[in-house]
């Protein structure tokens, strides 16, 4: 995961989201490509099996982020030739806290394979 200094400005210092300055991670408010506030959380940590994950997750007040959107956060926190992924898990698996979420990520050590390039 990349870190541009230039988003430290955008950096959520103080209330229940705040973060401090360091590494990679934690809560920004940046200005979105299409005129809206995004609200943006970038963490890091192993999960149950032992992989270790970059994650993003972006969000409005209003409605889900775009493509758009999704894109331009991807290449804030992400090199051009990064793969990162948005999962659709089944539906038992579903964690709600916000209607106007969606994630990206990333495993550290693990390449993401990709379908057929004329697929995608």
């Amino acid at each position: 995961m990349k870190f541009s200094p230039s988003l430290e400005q955008y950096r959520i210092v103080s209330g229940p989201q705040a973060s401090g300055s360091y590494a990679d991670y934690g809560a920004f408010e940046l200005p979105g490509p299409c005129g809206q506030t995004l609200f943006v959380i970038a963490s890091s940590g192993n999960d149950a099996s032992g992989v270790d994950w970059e994650h993003v997750s972006v969000s409005l007040k209003n409605r889900c982020p775009n493509w758009t959107e999704m894109c331009h956060v991807k290449n804030l926190f992400w090199d051009a030739e990064e793969t990162v992924i948005q999962f659709h898990p089944p539906q038992s698996q579903w964690i709600n806290i916000h209607s106007y979420v969606l994630h990206l990520w990333r495993p550290k050590k693990q390449e993401i394979p990709l379908p057929p390039r004329i697929a995608v």
